[in-house]
């Protein structure tokens, strides 16, 4: 069954999460000054990939491989912006995307 699930990010450079394999990113912003992102997930999927989200200041040097560009958050009422990206690993001899972040269970 499609479910959607959230995470609450880290504002930091680099960082991993969980989530079920195949899951699909939806968006990234922030919710009560906290850097959140929406995933659907197929919530009877067992298997987990890790994914990484590279997240960086607005004027701040990129990378030339950042990845796929999944959304911008802003805090401290718009005076600071970051811009997410994520970057798919290989895990098991699958290459995916996967977040080590929390997941919040029924929280929209």
């Amino acid at each position: 069954m499609k479910t959607i699930w959230k995470y609450t990010l880290e504002t930091a450079d680099e960082q991993m999460i969980d989530v079920p394999i195949g899951a699909k990113i939806l968006c990234v912003q922030s919710q009560h000054d906290q850097p959140r992102l929406w995933i659907e997930v197929n919530s009877e999927e067992t298997e987990k990939e890790v994914r990484t989200i590279y997240t960086y200041g607005t004027g701040h040097k990129i990378s030339n491989d950042t990845g796929r560009y999944i959304g911008t958050y802003q805090l401290r009422q718009g005076t600071l912006v970051f811009h997410c990206f994520e970057k798919g690993n290989e895990v098991n001899g699958k290459t995916g995307s996967q977040y080590n972040l929390k997941w919040i269970y029924g929280s929209n």
